[in-house]
């Protein structure tokens, strides 16, 4: 048993330099794979360049987003089963292969089949790395840990486009190669950094102690010994409505890249001042994420989320307000400031909320549930827009109350920060 640490023991600095070889393998393994990840950018630009109709673009691009989905789904699994550095070189490796397949086919429903497959493949690693480097690190630094991991993939999604741009205008073949060396960039690193066991790989069901942070998953764990996998996870009904709050904040979150668009348009701004948007959160989230989780990890992990649903909904709603431009400002400085308080968090309890020995399911489940969220918000957003006008931002902010009580009602109250963690001691790990 590692010693809890003292509650201040959990800056940006420390924690950094503290967290083991492998945790920080882990944030350079998600960096290098997002800044490599061309294919859900590019996709449909490649394939209506090669002469597929957009329509039939748009379909290989939903492919990819419900492989994505089943690809977290099973990675929680495989985590649990294999352990997480076996996941995320079978991931990684078969992204790097069947990525390519992408490049040369032709026949379109084979294309179909593999961008879903690659969907999937390129997915599996997420609930590993989120469950090994939960494992990895004590749980009054898990918040700030989250944070940096969320700064990894931030960073790597924001120079990730702009690096296939360059690489676009010398030739398509570039971006799936690229893409294929990013996927083995953090094979490489998992095989050569990571531990090889894990101590939430699936064991006999024998005693295991429930901490007071898994205790809203306590009537999961007792189910899960009469059953298995995510029928376990499916009999806590208490985290089933963090799953719904995950689906709403998504559906919320990402009504910025189909709604909000038109909105901007509809009030007779320049798409550039859409743009000026989307750059400001960008900005925001990589320079201010770190230092404002460093106060709010010290709140009650319900207290945090209910913040971030507060700030998110009431920051969308700015956007019905007759202030012009300055409704637009207002609002997306509200939900920025949703997600650098509320987000951490939000991606950190699922790791915390249920028993080790299926922590990646935990994770996984969130994450699907996040990427489920994801793509029908638009979706529901653009016919909400179309038929009432920017009276969509008032549901919006009233989905985010419901949201709210979902996540409140889901979540344990204890602050995850105040619990002692068990880590896993590997000698490999140098703590």
């Amino acid at each position: 048993m590692t010693p809890p640490s003292p509650p201040d023991d959990a800056g940006i600095l420390i924690t950094l330099r503290e967290s083991s070889a492998a945790a920080k393998a882990l944030l350079l393994g998600v960096f290098v794979n997002k800044l490599g990840a061309f294919i859900q950018v590019f996709l449909v630009l490649f394939l209506t360049h090669r002469g597929f109709s957009p329509v039939q673009a748009g379909v290989a691009l939903g492919c990819y987003g419900g492989g994505s989905v089943v690809g977290q789904l099973a990675g929680g699994a495989m985590s649990d089963r294999l352990g997480a550095r076996r996941t995320i070189l079978l991931g990684m490796s078969g992204t790097a292969v069947l990525v390519l397949a992408v490049l040369y086919l032709r026949n379109y429903p084979a294309l179909l089949g593999a961008v879903a497959v690659v969907g999937l493949a390129s997915n599996v690693y997420r609930p590993a790395s989120a469950s090994l480097l939960s494992e990895l690190t004590p749980k009054h630094r898990q918040v700030m840990i989250f944070a940096m991991y969320r700064l990894a993939m931030n960073l790597g999604t924001t120079a990730g486009p702009l690096l296939g741009t360059a690489l676009l205008t010398i030739s398509y073949n570039l971006l799936f190669w690229g893409e294929a060396l990013a996927a083995l960039g953090y094979a490489v690193i998992a095989l050569v950094a990571l531990p090889g066991g894990s101590a939430t790989a699936e064991q006999p069901a024998a005693a295991e102690p429930v901490t007071p942070a898994a205790a809203p998953a306590a009537g999961a764990d007792a189910a899960g010994r009469r059953s298995a996998g995510y029928l376990a996870l499916l009999a806590d009904r208490r985290y089933l409505l963090y799953l719904v709050a995950m689906l709403v904040n998504a559906a919320i979150y990402v009504q910025y890249v189909g709604t909000l668009p038109l909105a901007m348009r509809a009030a007779g701004l320049a798409i550039g001042w859409y743009g000026a948007m989307v750059a400001l959160n960008g900005f925001i989230v990589i320079t201010c994420e770190l230092l404002v989780t460093k106060v709010v990890q010290r709140w009650p992990a319900r207290m945090v989320i209910a913040v971030g649903f507060t700030l998110i909904g009431g920051g969308f709603a700015c956007y019905a307000l007759p202030w012009g431009l300055a409704a637009f400002v207002v609002g997306t400085l509200g939900w920025t400031l949703a997600e650098i308080i509320g987000g951490p968090m939000m991606f950190a309890y699922p790791a915390l909320a249920g028993p080790a020995r299926l922590r990646g399911r935990y994770i996984g489940s969130a994450y699907a549930m996040f990427g489920v969220g994801s793509a029908i918000g638009p979706i529901v957003g653009v016919l909400l827009f179309n038929e009432f006008g920017k009276q969509v931002w008032v549901w919006v902010g009233v989905a985010a109350l419901g949201g709210l009580v979902a996540a409140w009602h889901g979540m344990h109250s204890t602050p995850a920060a105040a619990e002692p963690v068990a880590v896993a001691e590997r000698s490999e790990e140098g703590r």
